[in-house]
């Protein structure tokens, strides 16, 4: 692997191409707040910036600081977060804030190094948040950066290997400019995000075509190298939708795993055995509609059964058909609703169809 070296040349061409054509009306954009700046890169972290542009300002109008954030319960963190994945972002969110109060007295470390200590903020997001605040002169290494520099640099091996990712932080590292360092980083995200794009890359319209080692062999497309593949998963459930007068029965998810935390409906194995342990319940069930959720890692596909229980049904007689559940209690249709729930539970639980109303 050949030695990393400056190319000054690079980064004034991506820096002029930024000024002139480059992103500048972001809503995070413009602003040298750690806290904006650190919600936006975690809400982008493989989100598209069309999605995450109306949680964004829900979000700020929420839990303006990280001094609110920091106060707020997970519950509250979870609910704002609801249907836009990987929760476990949300979840290392609110950590975060809760140490950038106790541990930093409310005000995030100016340093990358000190930044990518805190709880979800890795080695690009501290080194985003360093350059873009404090102006330090640090490399970022998000998705379309990868694909610019494996491009620009030919960068021909495997990134699936912790050695090779790391001489690509020092490829990134040389190609750094000595100044400009909040537009060049800015450059290379939107080059990534709107030219250099993973398939189908528009090389006639991009700035730096002649540094550019990909463009230049008519080969961009082989670039990023990355062979291990996420092998996709399979799982099928039951749905229990138990409603009693105007409430539906949530259980809370384990912390670890698919929608760790959040509330959502009881699961059944199978029907078999969801009809073993409804055999004896009042009430009337009737199914509805299944669907498939699509996650990064696995197709599920849910059966959401609902079952209504007599309004006239006693509290002890509740208590012992819920005892299986033990994480669970009774919400109001619109608490559920301000609740941490994910997306497909969200679906059932609006107006729009009101299966569960």
């Amino acid at each position: 692997m050949r030695k990393p070296e400056p190319n000054p040349a690079f980064a004034a061409s991506l820096i002029a191409w930024q000024r002139v054509h480059g992103r500048h009306t972001l809503p995070w954009q413009n602003t040298r707040d750690p806290y904006r700046v650190w919600l936006s890169e975690i809400m982008l972290q493989q989100t598209q910036v069309a999605t995450v542009l109306g949680y964004y300002e829900r979000f700020l109008q929420r839990l303006p600081d990280v001094a609110a954030l920091a106060a707020a319960s997970l519950d509250e963190v979870f609910a704002l977060w609801s249907g836009l994945g990987y929760y476990s972002r949300a979840r290392n969110l609110h950590r975060c804030a809760q140490a950038v109060v106790e541990q930093h007295g409310g005000r995030f470390p100016r340093g990358s190094a000190a930044l990518a200590q805190l709880p979800g903020i890795g080695r690009s997001t501290a080194a985003a948040i360093a350059a873009f605040c404090f102006g330090e002169r640090v490399a970022i290494l998000d998705g379309n950066v990868k694909r610019v520099l494996t491009r620009v640099l030919a960068f021909d091996v495997d990134l699936a290997e912790a050695k090779h990712e790391r001489a690509l932080w020092a490829q990134a590292t040389a190609l750094l400019p000595e100044r400009g360092i909040e537009r060049y980083t800015q450059g290379l995200m939107d080059l990534g995000a709107t030219l250099c794009t993973q398939r189908a890359p528009r090389c006639l319209l991009c700035p730096v075509p002649a540094h550019c080692a990909a463009a230049r062999a008519g080969t961009p497309e082989r670039y990023p190298v990355k062979t291990r593949k996420l092998r996709r998963g399979k799982r099928e459930h039951v749905w229990l939708c138990l409603l009693w007068r105007d409430e539906v029965w949530l259980v809370q998810r384990p912390p670890t795993g698919v929608w760790a935390g959040l509330w959502s409906l009881p699961e059944f194995e199978s029907h078999a055995a969801f009809e073993t342990a409804s055999g004896a319940w009042p009430g009337r069930g009737e199914s509805l509609a299944s669907f498939t959720h699509t996650l990064t890692h696995l197709d599920w596909t849910l059966h959401p059964m609902r079952w209504r229980l007599p309004d006239r049904l006693g509290a002890a007689r509740r208590g012992a058909l819920t005892r299986a559940w033990p994480t669970g209690r009774w919400f109001g249709l619109d608490e559920a609703l301000a609740a941490g729930v994910p997306a497909p539970l969200r679906k059932l639980l609006t107006p729009a169809g009101a299966p569960l109303r």
